[in-house]
């Protein structure tokens, strides 16, 4: 439990890491950057889902099980992007600009943040040990951009900064709550385990291909996401034979 705890509150409390960053820059960040990073953690997060939970959903569970827990997380992401405002980010050289509406948007990130949770829960239930760690550095590395995003936007918003970083920070702690259920569910009905590692790489890929990828191949600079999506890949990899 205190292992599922730690890590859950780390890779929730990566949102606030990358929202720090606020604090001391002055201005924005270049869209080369923020699409370098978004390809970095979306080879990161390909390979944890690829090479840590469906070799390890179909170790516990059957191809059927696969298919259908992979469905219910891309039809989960799927409802909540369809049904709850999501933060678009217009794609301009001069660098990152937001819509309105700031606690609307705000409680979007923070509902987009429950599938996460879950995966991290769910992902410390397997009987591989170190499943759960992975998914959950991964996890971590996806909000650390996004928590400097919804900083970013917030001060784009007139809000001082030192406010914006802790906003920004609180849209993940629901990420821990939502682990620990996740993890708790899972646990006690076993033959839920590989259902949940389903969803979690369901959710996982969702991110990847429909938010990460695109969002990083908006402004240009297609070639170095490329790069950074495989070596983000070969990151994941190499922590994977270790």
């Amino acid at each position: 439990m205190s292992e599922v705890f730690v890590g859950s509150f780390l890779s929730a409390m990566s949102t606030g890491l990358g929202a720090l960053i606020i604090l001391f820059i002055q201005g924005s960040i270049t869209h080369r950057w923020r699409d370098t990073l978004l390809a970095f953690t979306a080879g990161i997060m390909m390979a944890a889902s690829l090479l840590g939970l469906i070799p390890e959903a179909l170790a516990q569970g059957e191809f059927i099980t696969l298919v259908i827990g992979i469905f219910l997380g891309v039809l989960c992401l799927t409802l909540l992007e369809t049904y709850i405002p999501h933060m678009d980010l217009e794609h301009s050289k001069s660098g990152i600009q937001f819509d309105e509406k700031a606690m609307l948007i705000i409680a979007a990130i923070t509902l987009h943040n429950i599938p996460e949770g879950l995966s991290v829960g769910v992902s410390y239930a397997s009987s591989a040990s170190d499943t759960g760690n992975l998914i959950a550095f991964a996890i971590g590395l996806q909000n650390a951009p996004e928590g400097l995003l919804v900083a970013l936007f917030l001060i784009n918003q007139k809000i001082n900064k030192f406010k914006a970083f802790i906003l920004a920070t609180l849209t993940g702690t629901i990420e821990i709550v939502t682990s620990i259920l996740g993890f708790y569910l899972t646990s006690y009905v076993k033959f839920l385990v590989p259902y949940g590692l389903s969803f979690a790489a369901g959710a996982m890929l969702f991110i990847i291909y429909k938010e990460l990828i695109p969002e990083s191949h908006g402004d240009g600079n297609e070639r170095t996401s490329t790069y950074a999506f495989i070596i983000g890949l070969l990151f994941m990899i190499l922590l994977l034979e270790l």
